[in-house]
Parts: structure tokens; sequence; C-alpha cells
């Protein structure tokens, strides 16, 4: 039986990935190995479930139906063990996937205690500024922020911060403090990764709202990057409360138009479509929703 198991456990994973090579690294085994253990239950079944090319891994029509029910199995069998040990003892691996600086700057201080209450349970961490394929990456869940236009992913909103425009001291002593939008014309406005193609900032005060044109020499393709450009002073940027919180503290960073309100941001818990989310992940979805909301 523990043979069956893995070799459903590799197919998932071979066909998720596209790859026998990706399979094998991601569970510390051969690429041999994982071809071996699907030729095995191809030929256990008497079906021929993928078609091997040079390039990519593809599953035959047979393939895509043993598919779904080999993830439905599997994903049962995690359910099945998480029910029986309780809802306070989570065990195995679950991967997340979020951005680089939202995790490192708000996600990471907030998992101690989770890790702390379930000693049993490993959480990979994979941070980059790019959206990932979930299921290519065999993620349990992803941390986004702003709009999710992927509608065969599941997103749960989990906290919303407000956005405001910072810059540092030595930048306002230079150039000044901007009073209202309309001098952003006569300022250096960094752009970031939340607005790369977006040639004005909207603000609203009271019942008016008001689209500027901004200009700026400098892009920036992380948030990090930007927080470091405004921090050395190169210009005023927008930007998340989530992402400037400790500068702001720090005093490296100075919020500028206070009276003038820009659409927050919203960080959601996104999950491949399909199957229900593992118990894990709903675990530490409903922890991060109750965390963020309070660091607020």
């Amino acid at each position: 039986m523990s043979d069956r198991l893995q070799q459903l456990t590799l197919f998932v994973r071979a066909v998720e990935a596209g790859s026998f090579s990706k399979a094998a690294r991601e569970f510390g085994v051969s690429q041999p190995s994982v071809s071996r253990n699907i030729a095995e239950l191809e030929e256990r079944i008497g079906v021929k479930l993928l078609l091997r090319t040079t390039r990519k891994l593809m599953p035959t029509d047979a393939g895509r139906v043993f598919f779904k029910q080999a993830k439905d199995i599997l994903s049962g069998l995690d359910e099945a063990e998480s029910a029986a040990r309780g809802a306070d003892s989570l065990s195995g691996v679950l991967r997340l996937a979020l951005p680089v600086a939202f995790g490192t700057r708000e996600i990471a201080p907030l998992l101690r205690p989770f890790l702390e209450r379930h000693p049993a349970l490993t959480i990979d961490m994979l941070m980059a500024d790019r959206f990932e394929d979930l299921v290519a990456e065999g993620v349990d869940m992803a941390l986004r922020l702003g709009r999710q236009p992927d509608s065969s992913f599941v997103a749960r909103r989990l906290a919303s911060a407000r956005r405001l425009i910072v810059a540092s001291p030595d930048y306002l002593a230079r150039r000044g403090a901007p009073t209202t939008p309309a001098e952003l014309a006569q300022h250096d406005c960094l752009r970031g990764p939340s607005d790369p193609h977006t040639e004005s900032w909207s603000f609203k005060h009271g019942d008016t709202v008001t689209s500027v044109a901004v200009n700026g020499r400098v892009r920036v393709s992380s948030a990090s990057g930007l927080i470091a450009c405004a921090v050395e002073g190169l210009g005023l940027a927008l930007v998340s409360l989530w992402m400037c919180r400790t500068e702001l503290a720090a005093g490296r960073l100075m919020p500028v138009l206070s009276d003038y309100s820009l659409n927050p941001v919203d960080a959601y818990a996104v999950f491949p479509g399909g199957h229900q989310p593992s118990h894990k992940a709903r675990a530490l979805t409903e922890y991060l929703a109750n965390a963020l909301r309070s660091e607020l």
C-alpha cells in the first residue's frame, strides 16, 4: 500500500510540475526513480497515463481523469489525518508563496506563535515578487496583494492596509513637501510594482476624487527597492502601510498629503482551484486574517 501511495504522490506532482526532474528534487529522489514508479503505476493499472516528450510531460485523456481522482485521494488522506489529530495538531509541510517584501516585513514576524502552536508543522515559504504558478509549484496557498484577476483560483480577503505618499526627510528638505496633489507635477515620483503602467495617482478629499499625472526618473520592480529608493531621497513614493511601517516609525520616511486618501490595498489568501484548501492552509489563513487585522 505504501508503494501505491508513493506512486500516486509522484504522479500528481509530476503532472503538476510537468517534469520528472522537478518532482524528483522536491521529494529528494532520483529522476529515474520517479520515472520507474510511474511506469510501474501505468503497468499495474494497464493504462498509459503520461505522454513523455523531450521538453514536457503531458497527461493522456485517461491520465487527466486519473490525476483528478488521485489528487482528491491524497487531499482526502491529508484531511483525514488532520481530523484524527485534531485542529490543534497540524503536521507535515505547508507550501506558501508570497511577495518578498510583504513576507519579510509582515508575515515572517507573525509566524512564531503559529509554529509554536503546531510543532509538527513545517512551512516552506516561496518568496518571489512574481506570481507563482500555484499548481506547477505544488503550493498549498499564496498570499497576494491587490486585485486578483485569476478567477480559476479561490481567494479570501484577509485584511486591508491604507496607502500613503512618503518621502525621506532629506528629499523634503531639498524639494519641499507638496500640500496638494497638483503640486506633484513639480516633484520626482518614484514608480513601483503596483503602478508600473499607470501615469497618474488618484486621491480622495471629502467627496472629491482627483487624479494627477506623475513623473519621475526612477522605476522599481520590487516593493523593497521602492522603499530603499525613497529612503535615499530619490523621490516621493506611493506605498502601503505594510511596506513602510518600520521606516515611518524610525523617521527615515515621512508621510505627505495626509489630508488626502488613496484607495487601500487588500491582502488575499489564494488557493489553487478545483479542490478544497487543506486543513493546514485553512488554519494558517484564519490565523493570518486575525493577526494582520490586529497589526493595523
